[in-house]
């Protein structure tokens, strides 16, 4: 029986058997002794996506007291549900993610995790603890990005739109005219825009 602990685009944490290629959490323990999740979907801010392997670490899965790993299928899945690079096992991503978001918001430097942290989290989630999704032409968004076309996930890459499963991305299709509701956050958008590129599934490169 599979573990609750895969996420989708939309944030939501379901319980299949795909695995992905990348792991994270939103900051501590979300499921109980019997690795079984409760009604709340983070315990701080920090949304993290990591690499599956670091420093040849090993833990058991849901372990008791422990912060509760989540799983995606690549890192733009990861970006859409409103997480962001680890700076610890990621942390050249990291350091090029918050560099680009600088730029993004006209800044120097590079900011700060609480600083992405806080404005993630106003992006993602509403006051209801629904997920927030937001409008864009199609041919605005860059590559990378998420969005719900046709009541169902697609990646845009190029001038497609892939359509994503748990078990990879599908046979791609033009991008549509008018305005698609986008499930990455505005502000991870506009790093993609500045230049960041997310770990993709490789089924996405087969697609396209």
């Amino acid at each position: 029986m599979p573990l609750q602990n895969r996420v989708l685009p939309d944030g939501e944490i379901v319980a299949i058997g795909a695995r992905g290629l990348m792991m994270g959490n939103r900051g501590g323990a979300l499921h109980d002794a019997n690795r079984r999740l409760g009604r709340r979907r983070w315990v701080s801010k920090q949304w993290i996506c990591c690499r599956l392997a670091f420093n040849d670490r090993h833990r058991a899965v849901m372990a008791p007291n422990r912060y509760t790993e989540l799983f995606f299928l690549d890192e733009a899945t990861a970006l859409a549900a409103g997480h962001r690079p680890c700076f610890e096992c990621r942390r050249q991503e990291f350091l090029w993610f918050a560099a680009l978001w600088a730029t993004a918001a006209g800044k120097a430097g590079r900011a700060t995790a609480g600083e992405m942290d806080a404005v993630l989290q106003a992006e993602r989630i509403d006051a209801t603890g629904r997920k927030v999704v937001w409008q864009a032409p199609p041919d605005d968004l860059p590559s990378g990005t998420i969005v719900r076309h046709a009541g169902e996930p697609h990646l845009v890459l190029a001038g497609w739109l892939l359509p994503w499963s748990p078990e990879g991305y599908g046979t791609e299709i033009p991008r549509p005219e008018g305005t698609i509701d986008v499930l990455t956050p505005r502000s991870t958008v506009a790093v993609l825009s500045a230049g960041y590129c997310p770990m993709l599934h490789p089924s996405a490169g087969t697609a396209a």
